[in-house]
Parts: structure tokens; sequence; C-alpha cells
């Protein structure tokens, strides 16, 4: 009877086991995609690959998106000033 519930745990420590090591793979090589996506974006704009410059660039582009919008709504002021501000902020980070 001990043998049975021997056998029982082994194969319970077993599937455990293949199921950690195949997660760990998975966010392993997802891993690997975004930084290979990172450090192209980063190589293509020229621009370095420390978390600060993707974000100024993020937030470079929002502001060109914020602009995009007040001219949708034919604000001309907060159009020209959103991309002001977006064009200093991306031309300070893209060299």
């Amino acid at each position: 009877m001990e043998d049975l519930f021997a056998l029982i745990g082994n194969a319970l420590g077993e599937g455990i086991r293949l199921i950690v090591e195949l997660l760990g793979g998975l966010f392993r090589h997802a891993d690997d995609a975004v930084d290979g996506l990172f450090s192209g974006l980063s190589r293509s704009l020229g621009i370095s690959t420390s978390w600060v410059s993707l974000a100024l660039l993020i937030f470079g582009l929002w502001m060109l998106w914020r602009g995009f919008s007040a001219l949708l709504q034919r604000a001309y002021l907060a159009t020209l000033l959103w991309w002001l501000l977006a064009m200093m902020v991306l031309g300070w980070l893209i060299n």
C-alpha cells in the first residue's frame, strides 16, 4: 500500500515539475521576444535601450496623439501646442 502512495506522489511531483518547466520556458521566450522588440525599436530610432528612453518615447507619442485629437476637435491652438511639445521631446530623444 505504501508503494502505491509513493508512486502517486512521484507521478504528481513529475507532473508539477513538467508544468513549472513549461511555464518557465514560455516566460523565458516571451522575455526574449520583448527584449528583441525593444532593442530593434531603439536601434532603428537611434535611442538607448533604457526604460527612461522608452518611457519618453511613449510620452512623446502620447503628446502627438493629443495634438491629433485636438485637431479633430478644431482646437487649432491646442493642436499647435501639443505638437510643439511632442516635437521638443521626440527631437531631444531621437538623435
